[in-house]
C-alpha cells in the first residue's frame, strides 16, 4: 500500500514510519518545509497548503501531530495552539482525502474524548466527556467529516498514554524513579491508559489495513490501570520504592487545570473495537511494557 503520514517526525510518527516500511508498504512523509528527500511531500496547513500530487495513488493517510498538551502551561494562547495545531492541519487532511478519493484515513485522537470516568469502564461506545482535552478531542474528530461525508473509511485512534524506551512519558518521569522520587498522585485512584509504542504503532497499521475498522478505536492496553498501581509497576521495572505520594492540592496550586485535567483525572478505558477486529497486543499488562521499555 501507499500510506501518506503527516506528522512523520514525532516519537509515534517515526517508529509508524519504519514499521510500516518493515511490513512492506511505501511511506510518503508530509513536511512542512521544502522537501529535501525522495519519500517526502509539502504542505502548509495553515494556509490549507498541500503540493500538488501529494495523495496521487494514496491508499491511507494517517494523520499524527499536534503541539504537546502538557510541555506548558495552559494560558489562552496555549490552549488556542493545541486546539489549531489539531484541527487545521486535520481539517486540511480530510478535505484532500476527499477531493482525491482517498479511500482511508486514520486520524488522531486521544482518549481525553470521554473526561475523567472514575472507575468506570468504557469502550468506543461511551459518551464525551467535560473538560479542555474533551472538547479538543471532540472537535479534533469532528474535522474529519469532510473525508468521512465523501465515503472514505474514518479511523479515529483514541490513544492513550505511550511508553515508549526513548520519549514521552517515560522519558520525563523515569529519571525521578530511579532517583527514589517516583510518587503516587493524588488518591493514586484516577486511571492512566497506557499502551507501549510497539502496540500503539502495530494498531495504527491494523487500522490503516483492516477494512473493518471504522470510526473511533482506543489505543490503549487492554488492562487498565490506576496512578497507584502504574506507580508500583514502574517503581519495580527500575528497581526503586515508591512510598511517596503528591497531594492533589500541590498539583492543582502548581499547575492548575492543566494538573486536575493530565495529572489527577482518568479514563477506564478498554479497547473494545481493535480486540473484536481480531487485533492481537505485543504487551497485555503494564509490567511487560515497562518492562520492555525501561529495559528490564
Amino acid at each position: 500500500m501507499r500510506v501518506v503520514v503527516a506528522g512523520s517526525s514525532g516519537l509515534i510518527g517515526t517508529a509508524l514510519v519504519a514499521h510500516l516500511r518493515g511490513a512492506g508498504h511505501e511511506v510518503l512523509r508530509l513536511v512542512r518545509r521544502a522537501p529535501a528527500a525522495p519519500d517526502e511531500r509539502g504542505w502548509d496547513p495553515p494556509s490549507g497548503r498541500l503540493d500538488d500530487g501529494a495523495l496521487d495513488g494514496a491508499d491511507a493517510v494517517v494523520n499524527l501531530g499536534g503541539v504537546g498538551i502538557a510541555e506548558r502551561p495552559w494560558s489562552g494562547a496555549r490552549k488556542q495552539a493545541v486546539r489549531d495545531s489539531r484541527n487545521v492541519p486535520t481539517d486540511v487532511l480530510a478535505t484532500a482525502v476527499a477531493r482525491h478519493g482517498v479511500p482511508t484515513l486514520v486520524s488522531g485522537s486521544a482518549v481525553g474524548y470521554y473526561g475523567d470516568t472514575g472507575d468506570r469502564e468504557t469502550d468506543e461506545s461511551g459518551p464525551s466527556g467535560s473538560g479542555f482535552l474533551a472538547d479538543v478531542c471532540r472537535d479534533w474528530e469532528a474535522a474529519t467529516a469532510p473525508a468521512s461525508d465523501a465515503g472514505a473509511r474514518v479511523v479515529l485512534v483514541r490513544t492513550g498514554l505511550v511508553l515508549s524506551p526513548s520519549g514521552g512519558l517515560l522519558a520525563r518521569v523515569r529519571p525521578l524513579f530511579k532517583g527514589f522520587l517516583g510518587a503516587r498522585l493524588g488518591s493514586g485512584e484516577q486511571y492512566m491508559p497506557w499502551i507501549s509504542l510497539d502496540d500503539e504503532v502495530a494498531a495504527i497499521r491494523f487500522a490503516v489495513e483492516n477494512d473493518t475498522l471504522r470510526g473511533p478505536a482506543n489505543l490503549t492496553g487492554p488492562v487498565p490501570v490506576t496512578n497507584a498501581e502504574f506507580t508500583t509497576e514502574l517503581g519495580h521495572a527500575v528497581g526503586r520504592p515508591t512510598p511517596l505520594a503528591v497531594p492533589a492540592f500541590v498539583i492543582t496550586a502548581g499547575l492548575g487545570e492543566l494538573g486536575r485535567e493530565t495529572l489527577l483525572m482518568g479514563q477506564r478505558a478498554v479497547p473494545k473495537a481493535l480486540l473484536d477486529a481480531g487485533f492481537q497486543f505485543r504487551h497485555h499488562t503494564v509490567g511487560d511494557a515497562l518492562s520492555a521499555a525501561v529495559g528490564t
